[in-house]
């Protein structure tokens, strides 16, 4: 369990917060603490009406639904009037939608970060948290290339803040169990075909549950200096293995990597090693920035990690089994008789 960082009294903003990690994130935060507002920023109105049915509004006074999108700054810098975090989770993050509409990924993924950076720092925000995805580690698809000028542009955030005290960080992770699109989720609702499409026998993915990226987001926020990526620990498993998991029934058939789909997945690449420092349960990539090296004491700890290191999924020292995954999806319920 990462370190608790209240939010008790504060006014916290969620973009993107219809989402699986937005709803996942309300959820803890309402069960944990006690904020005086807790902002949902998303753009699709009937999503927004579902959630709200779904929690008790009058229980829980301090939620606000606001409607807008990142690439709108003047609608941002409405909603962050009076807010004190950030939690940027507001992203176009499907590999081949991103392939075949590159300029609408750009304008919600980089432009979309740039308004958030800008509206945060003009409206005196205290702490930005931006979520980004393992794709951003040497990036091959357009996705992965716009969430790392977005990871870059949080970074400098910090210097391009000025005199402000607005602070940004990034955390980084891997797959999502059970969140919208993820490959758990599409396997479940083929057990009926009897097949499951498989792209490469070798393929390998970082997993973990919605509970557990939260929790690194929300602790990052007590966490962050500024400019720092946070990197949980998290178990790999072979995509065949999970596949034989969830429908061990089914025949897999090999079907050939998409466009623009790594075999393996990297959430630290050996180029970032020489600013990596490791902690019992995450990671942190240091930012290059000369106000970072200079302030030894505003160093988050840690120590430094090999030289030649690099975290793959392929290479990964932790592995998720069977009956471990099993207990980290109940929600999807897959069958103990046969996952197990």
């Amino acid at each position: 369990m990462f370190k608790q960082f209240s939010l008790n009294g504060k006014s916290i903003l969620i973009t993107g917060g219809t989402g699986s990690f937005g709803k996942k994130c309300v959820e803890i935060i309402l069960q944990r603490f006690h904020p005086k507002k807790l902002i949902i920023l998303s753009r699709d109105e009937d999503k927004q009406y579902q959630m709200a049915k779904t929690l008790d509004m009058k229980k829980n006074p301090c939620l606000r639904f606001f409607l807008g999108d990142v690439r709108d700054l003047g609608r941002l810098h409405r909603a962050f009037e009076g807010v004190d975090y950030v939690i940027h989770a507001a992203a176009l993050k499907h590999v081949p939608t991103a392939e075949y509409n590159p300029i609408e990924a750009i304008k919600t993924n980089v432009l979309g970060a740039e308004n958030v950076l800008n509206a945060a720092i003009d409206n005196g925000v205290q702490k930005v948290v931006a979520l980004s995805t393992d794709k951003a580690a040497c990036p091959i698809n357009l996705y992965g290339a716009s969430k790392l000028c977005s990871d870059k542009l949080f970074i400098a955030g910090n210097v391009y803040a000025g005199v402000k005290n607005t602070r940004f960080s990034i955390v980084r992770y891997g797959n999502v169990l059970g969140s919208r699109g993820s490959v758990v989720p599409h396997f479940l609702s083929l057990r009926s075909s009897g097949v499951i499409p498989i792209t490469d026998r070798r393929m390998t993915r970082f997993w973990m549950t919605l509970e557990q990226g939260v929790n690194i987001v929300l602790s990052s926020l007590g966490l962050m200096k500024g400019g720092e990526i946070f990197i949980p620990k998290i178990p790999s498993m072979k995509i065949v293995d999970l596949a034989r998991t969830v429908a061990p029934d089914c025949r897999q058939e090999y079907v050939g990597i998409r466009p623009g789909e790594k075999l393996h997945e990297l959430l630290i690449s050996e180029d970032d090693g020489p600013r990596t420092r490791e902690f019992d349960e995450y990671f942190v990539i240091e930012p290059e920035f000369q106000w970072w090296t200079d302030n030894k004491s505003g160093r988050n700890g840690g120590r430094p990690v090999p030289d030649g290191f690099s975290y793959a999924s392929n290479t990964n020292t932790s592995w998720i089994s069977a009956e471990e995954l099993c207990k980290l999806i109940p929600e999807l319920q897959v069958p103990q008789q046969l996952a197990c």
